[in-house]
């Protein structure tokens, strides 16, 4: 998934966890949310990028652009 073009990498929760839906952005460290459904983390997670950048911008930190994904066809 993409998600404000960064790469976001979606992983479930075990069953006995809750089974909900875990999002990372691998190109933002510590940017992670959550959702129950594909459209409550894909919400979630543009969210916390948003205040991924706005955080670092504040702070004056520089802010990664999106990692070029390439995909490798045999």
């Amino acid at each position: 998934m993409r998600v404000r073009d960064y790469h976001v990498e979606v992983d479930r929760a075990p069953p006995e966890e809750g089974g909900y839906l875990i999002a990372t952005v691998p190109d933002l460290p510590g940017c992670t949310s959550d959702g129950d459904d594909w459209a409550s983390v894909e919400a979630n997670v543009a969210d916390a990028i948003d205040t991924w950048i706005a955080a670092a911008r504040r702070l004056g930190r520089p802010v990664p652009p999106p990692a070029a994904i390439v995909e490798k066809r045999a």
